[in-house]
């Protein structure tokens, strides 16, 4: 753990500078033991955060304490999902500075506090990360919960968390004297109540773009904040220029990206089709793409570690040295392997009672719960499943997941694949683990064989489960969108689902299914059992090519020069 208590001006006492870039996220997964993210967007602001400190590149970042995180997850013997609030003690992992700022919501003073945690890099450079909470002594009941919940309550609740995330956050960032900020960067349109505080201090609408980075998450048009106008009105009061409101509303409501995407000099998607995509939902807008990535030294599992430090000095600092895993003996990856394998597979017998074997074909899905990653994909034909794990080598599957508490076909998807469990007893060997997190992540991108992804193009963003899965030597079987597009090189790398010739063609799912049961037979499966040598040639190709290239620093380095411009 991070030494929280450490003096705040420490980080930049040596570099003679203070922060130029503001990262504000709703959520931000920097330790696995706060709570306080949901899933990809939370791990890759924390991953981004990580990756700047080990760069020393001179950030300070945003987001809210949650104090009851997303939900915690338990699964009834039916299936059913029962979200419970988490059980965190802010005070054990962050320090409660004395300083306060207050927004104005629905016309009434709303106090915040905040809390700090410092994330240290690998060479000592520390960057301080900013929990606002509004659980103030003084304000109402109702102003106190509003940091509790991520993605909890209500429109007017959501609304009124972005108002403290954007609003609340750059004044924090005054208060706290950070009086050189030159790039204020929104990690998706959340934070985009930020620009309205910069224009009220300003009063320039160039003088705000030139300070502000927006980037972009989601192709899905649910993922993009909407308010209706009125209750938007009311709650900000006149923080809302009117002037501005034909650029910020669609339909008589008020759309956080667009907000963002106005008040923005540089927009970035978070894949090459991300970007595309992104500029036909938004046209007349200059959107760029920076590809995710993760960071390494994060999710390389123990076995991993260490041999990379035996054969790859150097790499933790510079993740573009994997590129030398190529010369690594295979059966040296093939026993680093086995030995993430075996934590994993006892954790689930442990956790689950799954009576898993360590050398069965393992396959590893694990995601937010939600109809268009189609998580059952692979159990659409169980019948063939079983034949394909009867004839050609047995299968193992473990899941993983939340879905959002109002999301009920996420819910139904959980539920379904409890039910198969069931049906599959003795014939494929299945796990569902619940409360997905961090800790159970890190576990599944190295324990398993097969990474799956198998969203509905073009929905996936970007995904970076098989980035982390990469870097374990994991290959990805999965569709063609999102990163993958970019990563996957057939039958080196991994393996596609559907035809490689996309376009702009919206998924197939009877196509898809088929595919993937083909290659399953055909393809990967007597590969893993029969030419153990060429699968692990694949692992090492895993490393190699794309754990070189899909990481954080690479993709900080391309925030620095294409965003930020320090």
């Amino acid at each position: 753990m991070v030494d929280a208590t450490a003096k705040l001006e420490e980080p930049f006492s040596r570099i003679g500078g203070k922060p130029k870039i503001a990262y504000f996220s709703m959520e931000i997964g920097i330790d696995e033991h706060i709570p306080t993210y949901s899933g990809g967007l939370g791990v890759l602001a924390g991953d981004t955060i990580k990756s700047c400190a080990d760069l020393n590149v001179p950030v300070v970042g945003i987001t809210l304490l949650s104090e009851k995180g997303y939900f915690f997850q338990k699964i009834d013997e039916e299936g059913n999902q029962i979200e419970l609030p988490i059980n965190f003690i802010p005070s054990d992992f962050l320090t409660l500075l004395p300083t306060r700022t207050e927004v104005t919501i629905e016309g009434r003073p709303v106090t915040l506090q905040v809390w700090l945690y410092q994330y240290r890099g690998i060479g000592g450079y520390i960057i301080p990360v900013f929990f606002l909470d509004s659980n103030v002594e003084g304000n109402s009941d109702w102003e106190r919960e509003l940091t509790k919940y991520l993605y909890g309550g209500d429109q007017k609740y959501r609304l009124a968390q972005e108002i403290i995330l954007g609003i609340g956050g750059v004044r924090i960032l005054q208060q706290l004297g950070y009086k050189t900020i030159d790039r204020y960067h929104m990690n998706e349109g959340h934070a985009a109540f930020g620009t309205l505080e910069l224009y009220r201090q300003l009063q320039d609408i160039e003088r705000v773009r030139e300070q502000c980075v927006f980037t972009t998450h989601t192709p899905v048009p649910a993922g993009h904040d909407q308010f209706e106008l009125g209750m938007a009105k009311e709650m900000l009061g006149e923080m809302l220029p009117e002037e501005i409101l034909p650029d910020v509303t669609y339909e008589g409501r008020l759309n956080m990206t667009k907000l963002a995407l106005f008040f923005s000099h540089y927009v970035n998607g978070v894949a090459k089709k991300h970007g595309e995509v992104s500029r036909s939902m938004f046209p007349g807008y200059s959107i760029d793409s920076i590809t995710n990535g993760v960071h390494s030294t994060t999710w390389v599992s123990e076995p991993f570690q260490r041999l990379f430090d035996k054969h790859m000095p150097g790499w933790r600092s510079d993740p573009y040295i994997l590129r030398s895993a190529f010369s690594i003996n295979k059966d040296e990856i093939w026993e680093a392997h086995m030995e993430a394998k075996r934590t994993l597979i006892d954790y689930v017998n442990n956790r689950c009672n799954a009576g898993m074997d360590y050398d069965d074909f393992t396959i590893g899905f694990a995601r937010r719960a939600t109809a268009y990653k189609r998580p059952d994909l692979i159990l659409a034909d169980i019948d063939r499943l079983v034949h394909i794990a009867e004839t050609v080598g047995p299968i193992q599957i473990i899941y993983a997941g939340k879905a959002h508490p109002k999301d009920t076909q996420g819910k139904e998807t959980i539920k379904r694949i409890y039910n198969t469990m069931k049906t599959l007893r003795g014939k494929v060997k299945m796990a569902f683990i619940p409360n997905y997190n961090m800790s159970i992540a890190k576990m599944m991108v190295a324990g398993v064989d097969l990474w799956l992804n198998t969203p509905r193009r073009p929905m996936e963003a970007s995904g970076t489960s098989g980035m982390k899965a990469a870097h374990n030597g994991v290959p990805q079987f999965g569709t063609l969108d999102g990163w993958w597009l970019e990563g996957c090189i057939e039958n080196i790398t991994g393996w596609s689902i559907g035809p490689e010739k996309t376009e702009d063609q919206a998924s197939d799912d009877e196509v898809d299914k088929n595919d993937l049961y083909s290659k399953l037979e055909n393809r990967i499966l007597p590969k893993f059992y029969l030419d153990r040598g060429n699968w692990i040639r694949t692992m090492r190709s895993c490393i190699a090519i794309n754990a070189s290239f899909f990481n954080t620093n690479r993709m900080v380095q391309q925030y620095v020069l294409n965003a930020y411009f320090i």
